[in-house]
């Protein structure tokens, strides 16, 4: 394995513990009545539970099937993005954050689902009565990732020039 596919491996290790870190320091020291405020009338940090995908989706669904459909569905992300990253032969440095931070993240959070059937989330962005569905650093680590490659998508790629 190349230095650049391994450090999107090392990446994604690394926001898998970051995620699984705050999470557990907030499960420990959180409760769900608390409303910790980092900067007024626009971040909190608190403690919630979401049964369904980000930003709360999902969360109210009393099927039998939603935590395991939820599972299938991250383990489908987790091995299709650690097979990308492994078949790749040249991995700029863009993809490799991109798929670094998607893999960790969904990592993070098919973990959650697959001990516990929830995720936690402690993130909460506000202004005024209007605010954000809480999140966390597996869902932040998602969105930037999917950001980046829509980014290297939408990127003019360098031609070489070819000599004949």
């Amino acid at each position: 394995m190349d230095k650049v596919r391994a450090k999107a491996f090392v990446i994604a290790a690394v926001v898998f513990a970051l995620d699984r870190w705050t999470k557990w320091l907030i499960e420990r020291r959180v409760s769900f009545a608390d409303d910790i405020r980092i900067i007024p009338g626009f971040f909190s940090i608190v403690h919630s539970e979401n049964r369904g995908v980000a930003f709360g989706v999902f969360n109210d669904s009393e099927s039998q099937w939603r935590t395991i459909m939820l599972i299938a569905l991250s383990l489908i992300a987790v091995v299709w993005v650690a097979v990308v990253v492994m078949r790749s032969r040249h991995l700029e440095a863009l993809l490799c954050w991109a798929f670094g931070l998607v893999l960790g993240g969904a990592a993070g959070n098919l973990f959650d689902r697959a001990i516990s059937g929830k995720v936690t989330d402690f993130l909460l962005f506000y202004v005024g009565s209007y605010q954000w569905p809480s999140f966390n650093i597996a869902d932040s680590a998602i969105v930037i990732g999917c950001g980046l490659l829509l980014l290297d998508q939408l990127w003019p790629k360098r031609r070489t020039a070819h000599v004949s």
